[in-house]
């Protein structure tokens, strides 16, 4: 899946002239995280978060405050440089820059030109449909020997109850190199007959298991 197949288009931008207030109202207006800075030919020059523009506002406990600080430029507290992806980037990919960079908004650019911005939440909902957790379905885990061909023997199992499978993930067994753990999202309710199929082909099960009480 690449980024410009989750991207938001219509992205609220400023220019780093505009002001601290002018970015306030942005920010609830929209009830957004983020504004992206850009300059006359729609470069990305910085960002601004709604914590920049709280932190840098007259606190709401102070009567009379002086509200002059809300008159300042925005670019006197946007962060820069700032990271940029492009939509052809997979979204797999991205997902270790936010979690290596601690962000939480990713700007999406096209020949040097914003195009579009991927946030956190969007990962996050994107993660549920490639997980297939967004639809009604049954869970069975699988550890199998880390070999060639292993997948395609697993889900030939599936394939013989005509079940359709809504989501396969892959992932580590623990420390042991040698195996590795199948996640199937199935789409019956009834998962009882291919659990068992899959138990008499020796296949270990982590979910369900024999402490569930199924058998």
């Amino acid at each position: 899946m690449h980024v410009e197949e989750i991207m938001k288009k219509e992205v609220v931008i400023l220019k780093p002239g505009a002001t601290i207030a002018n970015a306030l109202d942005l920010l609830e207006k929209h009830r957004i995280r983020h504004i992206i800075i850009v300059d006359d030919v729609n470069q990305v020059i910085g960002i601004v978060s709604d914590r920049d523009v709280r932190d840098a506002s007259p606190s709401t406990f102070i009567k009379d405050a002086d509200n002059s600080e809300l008159q300042n430029e925005i670019q006197t507290i946007m962060s820069h440089p700032v990271i940029t992806i492009h939509p052809m980037d997979f979204v797999e990919e991205i997902a270790s820059i936010f979690y290596d960079k601690e962000i939480a908004c990713l700007p999406v650019v096209r020949n040097n030109r914003l195009v579009g911005v991927v946030t956190e939440k969007d990962m996050l909902y994107t993660l549920i449909q490639l997980t297939g957790t967004h639809v009604q379905s049954s869970l069975i885990e699988v550890k199998v020997p880390d070999r060639p061909g292993i997948l395609p023997e697993v889900t030939a199992i599936f394939g013989k109850r005509k079940t359709n499978i809504a989501s396969v993930l892959v992932y580590p067994y623990k420390s042991d190199l040698d195996y590795k753990v199948l996640v199937f999202r199935i789409q019956t309710m009834n998962p009882m007959p291919i659990i068992q199929d899959l138990r008499n082909a020796g296949y270990e099960l982590l979910w369900p298991n024999d402490g569930l009480g199924l058998t």
